[in-house]
C-alpha cells in the first residue's frame, strides 16, 4: 500500500509539469511578415529574445526600456515594407553581418 501511495504522490508531482506545451521556433527562419502577425503576447517575447540576441552579440549589457521601445518600433516599421524578409537576416545586415 505504501508503494502505491508513493507511485500516486511522484505521479501527482510531475504531471503539472508535463501538461506544459513546449514550442521550438527556428527564429532565422521567421519572416517579418510572420512577426507583424504574430499575438501581442507572442509579440513581446519575441521582441525581447531579438533584442537580447543584438545586444549580446554587441557586447551591451544595459536595459534601457525607451530605446528598446524606440528600437522594435524601427524593426516593425522596417518589416512593413519587406514581409518576405527574415528577421534575423535584417538585423544581421543591420548590424554588418553579425553572428
Amino acid at each position: 500500500m505504501k508503494k502505491t501511495a508513493l507511485i500516486l504522490a511522484l505521479a501527482a508531482t510531475l504531471a503539472p509539469s508535463l501538461g506544459r506545451a513546449q514550442v521550438a521556433i527556428d527564429m532565422g527562419t521567421v519572416t517579418c511578415g510572420d512577426y507583424l502577425a504574430m499575438s501581442p503576447e507572442l509579440d513581446k517575447v519575441f521582441s525581447a529574445w531579438m533584442s537580447g540576441w543584438f545586444n549580446q552579440k554587441h557586447g551591451s549589457t544595459t536595459v534601457d526600456l525607451d530605446r528598446f521601445a524606440t528600437n522594435v518600433a524601427n524593426v516593425k516599421k522596417w518589416c512593413g515594407n519587406n514581409q518576405k524578409s527574415s528577421v534575423m537576416g535584417a538585423l544581421q545586415a543591420a548590424t554588418g553581418g553579425a553572428n
